[in-house]
């Protein structure tokens, strides 16, 4: 049982409170926190569950925002994780956006939320589709209307059909002209290539998102060419259990719209798209670098968006650095910013040029961490690949579309 819940700036103001029992939990449990995000960094920052002197605490950032839910009483620490995304989730849909401003400026509504996603500190009411249905998205109408009238509610006064429905997170009564479902498969691709080259991680985080429009209540199955590949598999609550656990078949009733039906992991992957070479001599207080980007494995599409980005270690005081392809900016932090977009066909892209250090500092001590950004459309680096999607009640004309991307994750090479 959550007991509050906290929003938090990226400075560690209060952005929003929401007592959720008869308990009442002190700010100062925010303060503590924040006192221990200063003292132990970003480390602070990534551990999920921490034990105060007085509450158990849960945190998620997201977009600078971190969401912090408190309790005294013992619960599965997954279910508080689970729903503080949630919240995040249907907080950026609402809002078109997740940051300090869009929240202040629409308190009435992150309000309105809350009440309707937990009773009592227990998750209630989460599926996007129901809370569309209770609680109007804001929009310059409703916002004009709020101001002449005096009444700032977006609360329907209907609760919709489908909170006493078997399948909840379908609204009932839906009818389209054309019936219609597209399937994507979303992946990004987390790597750690060492100082010598040698390829330490590599495993893919991939979603299956699927957007639907279909009339009724239609009952899907979809399978793929390779399920064995796929490890840490995480559905939609839309999906059936069993089909999957005897023979890896997704059978669900869709919501409305667009949403994730499942997550899963590929891991102990032996092949990356791009490799970067970086090279780094230092000698009489000069430090020269040179980094080459290419293609290792072709995936057979085109990869755009290639970025490479490094923070200058703290003992440089300037840098001068060119490249053949692309442009290079240095920010005020001393983060580096290497855009090439595409690989060119007649030249290897390459970065070069000198650093020169602190006095007194002969040599380089500590090197850069290079990351890699890149995207691929049309193709899951994972291999895994649709079998096949099937309506189990035949509609008039079901049109299905399958897509495919990859995009790079936490993709670091060491030097």
């Amino acid at each position: 049982m959550l007991q509050c819940i906290f929003l938090l700036s990226d400075s560690g103001e209060i952005i929003l409170e929401k007592q959720l029992t008869w308990h009442r939990v002190d700010r100062s449990i925010c303060d503590w926190f924040w006192n221990q995000v200063i003292s132990q960094g970003d480390s602070f920052k990534q551990q999920p569950v921490i034990a105060s002197p007085t509450h158990y605490l849960f945190q998620i950032v997201r977009e600078g925002i971190t969401f912090l839910a408190c309790t005294q009483v013992e619960m599965p620490p997954l279910m508080a994780i689970e729903f503080l995304c949630r919240v995040a989730d249907v907080l950026s849909d609402y809002l078109e956006g997740l940051n300090e401003d869009l929240i202040k400026d629409n308190f009435v509504i992150v309000y309105e939320l809350l009440d309707e996603m937990i009773d009592n500190g227990f998750p209630l009411t989460t599926e996007p589709n129901i809370l569309r249905e209770m609680i109007s998205p804001p929009n310059i109408v409703s916002k004009m209307l709020s101001v002449v009238t005096g009444n700032s509610s977006n609360v329907s006064d209907t609760l919709p059909g489908a909170t006493a429905s078997c399948v909840p997170w379908r609204t009932t009564d839906i009818k389209y002209a054309n019936n219609e479902v597209y399937v994507d498969l979303v992946e990004e691709m987390d790597a750690i290539i060492n100082r010598d080259g040698v390829l330490v991680k590599c495993e893919i985080y991939g979603e299956v998102q699927v957007n639907s429009h279909i009339t009724g209540v239609p009952d899907l199955t979809l399978s793929f060419t390779n399920p064995s590949i796929l490890d840490d598999v995480r559905f939609h609550p839309c999906v059936r259990f069993r089909p999957w656990e005897s023979h890896q078949i997704l059978s669900f009733v869709p919501p409305d719209g667009q949403f994730k039906l499942m997550s899963y992991r590929v891991k102990m992957l032996k092949s990356i798209p791009i490799y970067v070479k970086p090279q780094l001599t230092s000698d009489a207080g000069t430090c020269r670098i040179n980094l080459m980007v290419g293609i290792k494995n072709d995936p057979g599409k085109m990869i755009d968006s290639i970025t490479v980005q490094f923070h200058l270690p703290p003992s440089i005081l300037s840098a001068d650095l060119t490249s053949n392809h692309g442009v290079v900016n240095i920010l005020s932090n001393k983060m580096c910013i290497w855009s090439i977009d595409r690989i060119p066909k007649d030249r290897t892209p390459s970065l070069s040029g000198t650093m020169v250090l602190e006095t007194g500092l002969e040599r380089l001590h500590v090197f850069p961490i290079f990351q890699l950004g890149f995207r691929i459309q049309g193709v899951a680096l994972s291999g895994l690949q649709i079998d096949k999607l099937e309506l189990k009640v035949v509609v008039n004309r079901l049109y299905k579309g399958f897509r495919a991307s990859t995009r790079a994750g936490l993709y670091e090479v060491r030097s």
